[in-house]
């Protein structure tokens, strides 16, 4: 390896941008609170950065040509590093929400254009252990995010959940000055695909906002959503239309022409529901249901981060050693539909064991996916092809990211009703069980000072709180069940890869 240093300082800065995505939900009450603003508003936090991340990060191999890979990578780390900063010292929630959106521009490149630099500090037979190595970064992130952000919310104010970045920042900054060079073989940019932009820019953008407010504004009984649906689809039909016409696209979508490269973006986006709804659906589960501390979840998840970049430095020996990437790919979604299948038989008495058991299979699961799925996809390309198809390949995990946690909120919301309606049918005042149980709990509150009807009243609320916290532990076990399902349908389109193409590397990861 050329330069240790750099490569630890642009894994920082990868796992920086990485936990941002996560980090601020366990904040929004805190922040809505301290703001003056609804819950509601608050949660635009969380979607401005997803717009801006995923509007940028399929023309990171465009920004490079043009500017430079060391000018853009070092002003997007500038950039996050300020608008981290101004996050924090936001005195409305508009005002963050815009911060927000241009911290997300700068990241946009700390991911894509960090797995560059990475890739190229190893030499050619040593390149799947950069894979591996990056791929920890990738992996740790998501999942740390809302631990680290629980803990910063409990023991200081949300500000430093966005301060914690500036002196990260600053460091990465320094060494990459120092010590980042531009790439031996440069890029060559066309003229600029102003129209490419900007419709990427409409599409892309109207997508990700459906999918991050559509349930809370109740998908298309929202005129606003109806109308950004519009967008989308029109945005991205033209997107397609322009750039397979154009002659200097900002996305050269003609890589999908290969079939690899089309199935891997597809299991990729499956890989992101998966990554992205688990972190979203354990923590909940975890803290909310069964009633874990923050502090305890983030124990809880620790066992499978571990184990996970174990599996990801496995995983790429075996690819080195000649291991087939659709039989490393088949077996990790495999053990995820294991781990979705433990989840989803879980109870009320569920302690650390029963849940850490089924988080191993989950992050051993996905980190051995990780990184033959990159080799799946660029298997095919020519090399002068690489980069596109691995930044198409990261827009769709990230898009696969939001489209769960969508999906995962909407059938969340259905299954809770479903299953509160089916135990109040059963909860009547001709059940025994009700009865035995309605005079205990009144029983228990008349003896702690309550009069009958107080009593009586009391302990038809804790009866509520009880059907409530069962339904809504179904719910989430049904969510888990669900991301099962969705591997398992998407496991066929392994059978359609080809065989890799003679001299491509065994790993790649570039996006540019």
């Amino acid at each position: 390896m050329k330069n240790p240093v750099l490569m630890i300082a642009v894994i920082a800065a990868a796992v920086m941008e990485l936990i941002d995505t996560s980090i601020v939900n366990v904040a929004l009450s805190q922040m809505s609170g301290n703001l003056g603003a609804t819950l509601e508003d608050t949660s635009w936090v969380i979607t401005a950065y997803a717009i801006a991340n995923v509007i940028i990060i399929p023309i990171t191999s465009f920004l490079v040509a043009k500017l430079g890979r060391r000018n853009y990578y070092i002003g997007s780390i500038i950039m996050f590093s300020v608008f981290s900063l101004l996050c924090g010292q936001a005195t409305n929630i508009w005002t963050l929400v815009a911060c927000r959106f241009f911290q997300g521009i700068g990241g946009g490149a700390l991911l894509s254009v960090s797995q560059a630099i990475v890739f190229e500090l190893f030499p050619r037979e040593k390149q799947n252990i950069a894979s591996a190595l990056f791929g920890i970064g990738v992996f740790v992130g998501p999942t740390i995010g809302p631990t680290l952000g629980g803990f910063i919310t409990e023991n200081f104010e949300w500000p430093w959940i966005f301060y914690i970045n500036v002196p990260i920042g600053l460091v990465v900054t320094l060494v990459c000055l120092s010590r980042l060079g531009e790439p031996a073989i440069k890029p060559v940019a066309g003229r600029i695909d102003w129209t490419g932009i900007f419709l990427l820019a409409v599409g892309v953008g109207s997508l990700q906002t459906v999918l991050e407010r559509g349930e809370t504004d109740d998908w298309f009984n929202a005129g606003y959503i109806v109308c950004l649906t519009a967008a989308a689809v029109l945005g991205l039909t033209l997107f397609i239309w322009w750039e397979l016409r154009v002659k200097h696209p900002v996305v050269n979508l003609h890589v999908l022409r290969s079939k690899n490269l089309s199935i891997a973006a597809a299991l990729t986006f499956v890989s992101g529901m998966g990554i992205f709804s688990s972190v979203y659906l354990t923590p909940v589960l975890a803290q909310r249901i069964l009633g874990f501390t923050p502090t305890q979840t983030g124990l809880l998840l620790l066992p499978g981060a571990i184990l996970a970049i174990g599996g990801l430095i496995v995983s790429a020996r075996l690819l080195q050693r000649g291991v087939s990437p659709v039989v490393m790919v088949a077996t990790g979604m495999l053990l995820f539909v294991l781990f979705s299948y433990r989840m989803s038989v879980l109870n009320l008495g569920a302690g650390a064991t029963d849940m850490s058991v089924p988080l191993i299979f989950r992050g051993v699961g996905l980190a051995i996916v990780t990184v033959p799925l990159t080799t799946l996809a660029v298997s095919t390309l020519e090399p002068k092809d690489f980069a596109q198809g691995a930044a198409l390949n990261n827009m769709m995990r990230q898009l696969g990211g939001s489209f769960g946690i969508a999906l995962v909120n909407t059938f969340l919301a259905r299954k809770f009703a479903q299953h509160r309606s089916i135990l109040l049918e059963k909860v009547t005042a001709y059940d025994p069980a009700y009865n035995e149980r309605l005079r205990q709990y009144t029983g228990y509150f008349q003896a702690k000072g309550s009069d009958a009807q107080e009593a009586g009243a009391r302990a038809l609320g804790v009866l509520n709180f009880s059907v409530d916290q069962q339904s809504l532990l179904m719910s989430y076990l049904d969510g888990f069940l669900l991301l099962g399902i969705v591997f398992m349908a998407a496991l066929p389109l392994l059978l359609l890869t080809r065989a890799r193409r003679r001299g491509t590397p065994a790993v790649v990861l570039s996006d540019h």
